[in-house]
C-alpha cells in the first residue's frame, strides 16, 4: 500500500523534501500544497532595487517536478487535524472549500508570515511600508528610490530570528547605491533601526558598521519599533524617527494554523535540528523557516533541514539509503556600492553549525565576484529543485 506524504509549502524546504523522497522512495504519493502556482526565490530579491536582478530569472513554475510524479495542489491550508491525519485547504483566501487531504506523513514547510500585531497604527498606515521580501513591496520600494528626490529612508529589522538575516542591511546599502547613482544621496538621510543589539548576522556586524560609516548611514541598535504614523515611527523607549520612505520588516512567525493545531508558536516545535519530528507526533515533521531551529533562517538552512526531514522519513520507512547532510554553509550579503555604481559588492561569510558554539568566519574584503557567486549558487538551487534553468 502506497504511503501518502503531504508537504505544506512549495519553497526550498518543501521541494527539497519532495525531490529527495521522489528519488529515494518507491510506491509513494507525494503531494505539495502551495499558495501559488509558482515559486519566487528570495536570496537575490534585494538586487531588484538596483536593477541588477530580473523577476523572470528568479521565478519558477512546478511543471517539471510533475514529471517526477510529484503532485502540486494550489490552495490555502487553513486547518490541520493531527489526531485524524487530515489537512484542510480552501480554494482561495476568500472562502473555504473544506477539501480534506489525508496523509501518512505531514511535513510543514510553509515558510513564515509577517505579524504586525505588535505595531500600533500598522493597520492604518500599512500602505506606507515596503520591504525587499515580497514581489509587491520590493517593487514599490524600488519605485520610490528611483523617483523621490529628498527625504529619509528608514529601514527596520525586528528581533531575530527572521528570514534572511542580512536583508535589512542589504536594503539600507542598496538604497544608498541607488540614491548615489541618481546623484541625490546628499539630499537623503538613511537610518537603520535594529531591534537586535547588533545587525544580523552578528559576526558580520563590524564590517556592516564600517561600511555604514563610509556610506553615512545612521545605525540605531537595541530599539524595537512599536508604533507607526503617517510619516514617523516610535520605538519602545519613546524615541521618534521621521521617514519619507519606510522599509520595515515585521516580526516573523509560522502561519496561524500551526498554533491552532497545537504544533507550536511562534514556530513549529521539533525534537532536534537533526530529528525534525514534532515532539508529540512521529508522523509530523517540519523544516525550513517555519521550524523552530536554533539557526538563522535562510535558504541553505531550509534546504539542509529538508534533507534531515527526508532522511527521518526514509529511516521510519526502513529505507537504508540516506542523503548526506550537515548544517554548514557559505553565504553572501549584498553591501551595495559606495561609489553609486550599479555593480553591487558582497561580503562572503561561512557558518559551521556542526560545532558548539558555531564557528563563523568571513572575508572582510567586499568583492563584486561574491555577488556573481551568489547568483550562480541561487540559479543552481532553482534548477536542482524545479527541474529547469533560466535561459
Amino acid at each position: 500500500m502506497s504511503k501518502k506524504i503531504v508537504i505544506v509549502g512549495g519553497g526550498i524546504a518543501g521541494m527539497g523534501i519532495a525531490n529527495t523522497l521522489a528519488e529515494k522512495m518507491k510506491n509513494t504519493e507525494i503531494t505539495v500544497i502551495n499558495k501559488e502556482d509558482f515559486y519566487f526565490a528570495g536570496p537575490s530579491r534585494p538586487l531588484l532595487l538596483t536593477k541588477e536582478q530580473d523577476y523572470n530569472r528568479i521565478i519558477r513554475g512546478y511543471e517539471k517536478v510533475g514529471e517526477k510524479g510529484i503532485k502540486v495542489t494550489i490552495g490555502n491550508v487553513y486547518k490541520i487535524d493531527p489526531d485524524n491525519r487530515k489537512v484542510y485547504i480552501s480554494e482561495s483566501t476568500i472562502g473555504y472549500r473544506n477539501e480534506e487531504i489525508d496523509y501518512d506523513y505531514l511535513v510543514l514547510t510553509p515558510g513564515i508570515v509577517f505579524d504586525d500585531s505588535s505595531i500600533t497604527g500598522f493597520d492604518k498606515y500599512w500602505w506606507k511600508n515596503t520591504t525587499v521580501y515580497d514581489p509587491g513591496r520590493v517593487n514599490v520600494l524600488k519605485e520610490r528610490l528611483w523617483t523621490e528626490n529628498e527625504g529619509t529612508v528608514l529601514v527596520y529589522a525586528p528581533k531575530a530570528p527572521y528570514r534572511c538575516a542580512p536583508a535589512p542591511t542589504e536594503t539600507a546599502l542598496l538604497s544608498h547605491t541607488v540614491l548615489a547613482y541618481r546623484g541625490v544621496r546628499s539630499k537623503f538621510n538613511i537610518i537603520h533601526i535594529d531591534a537586535n543589539d547588533k545587525t544580523q548576522p552578528p559576526f558580520a556586524a563590524d564590517i556592516v558598521k564600517q561600511t555604514y560609516d563610509k556610506a553615512g548611514i545612521q545605525l540605531v541598535t537595541g530599539q524595537e519599533i512599536t508604533e507607526i504614523g503617517e510619516n514617523y515611527v516610535v520605538t519602545k523607549s519613546g524615541e521618534k524617527y521621521n521617514f519619507t520612505i519606510l522599509a520595515l520588516l515585521e516580526p516573523n512567525r509560522a502561519p496561524k494554523f500551526i498554533e491552532e493545531a497545537g504544533l507550536g508558536t511562534p514556530f513549529v516545535e521539533i525534537r532536534s535540528p537533526q530529528d525534525l519530528r514534532h515532539p508529540k507526533y512521529d508522523d509530523i515533521l517540519s523544516a525550513g523557516d517555519a521550524a523552530k531551529l536554533p539557526f538563522p533562517k535562510n535558504q541553505e538552512i531550509a534546504f539542509e533541514s529538508s534533507l534531515f526531514a527526508a532522511n527521518k522519513i526514509l529511516e521510519m520507512e526502513g529505507v537504508s539509503e540516506k542523503v548526506p547532510v550537515q548544517y554548514a554553509f557559505v553565504g553572501w550579503a549584498y553591501m551595495g556600492n559606495l561609489e553609486g555604481k550599479l555593480e553591487t559588492l558582497s561580503l562572503q561569510f561561512q557558518m559551521d553549525l556542526t560545532s558548539q558554539p558555531p564557528k563563523p568566519s568571513k572575508d572582510p574584503q567586499l568583492k563584486r565576484e561574491y555577488t556573481l557567486q551568489k547568483d550562480k549558487w541561487e540559479q543552481a538551487y532553482l534548477e536542482k529543485l524545479f527541474g529547469y534553468k533560466y535561459l
